[in-house]
């Protein structure tokens, strides 16, 4: 199994950016998908996570009403765009993946992850 997150660098504060999580080796349509981030000499958060048919998601109160998550069951591919973004979003962003039909917030419940995609974002 592999994810592999795409689409991080270097934007100013009040830009945006999308991120990309291509999935293989399993059968995307089974899974969760969520978006985490771990900032320096902090602990993996919970950022976003959608259900596996994309009827459901769910937010970190931090991320409300600015970041977006989405998924191409056909492209094996989950998308977070990230709009009016902070410097307290700069982080490193991990994809992950859990056997399930409902997203959950635990990083704990998922099974794979990605190897992560660095978000800077400067004042």
């Amino acid at each position: 199994v592999q994810l592999a997150e795409s689409g991080g660098g270097l934007v100013q504060a009040g830009g945006s950016l999308r991120l990309s999580c291509a999935a293989s080796g399993l059968t995307f349509g089974n899974y969760a998908m969520g978006w985490f981030r771990q900032a320096p000499g902090k602990e993996r958060e919970f950022v976003v996570a959608i259900s596996r048919n994309g009827d459901s998601t769910g937010y970190a109160d931090s991320v409300k009403g600015r970041f977006s998550i989405s998924r191409d069951n056909a492209k094996n591919t989950v998308y977070l765009q990230m709009n009016s973004l902070k410097p307290e979003d700069t982080a490193v962003y991990y994809c992950a993946a859990a056997l399930s039909s409902t997203w959950y917030k635990l990083a704990r419940i998922y099974n794979y992850w990605g190897r992560g995609t660095q978000v800077t974002v400067s004042s």
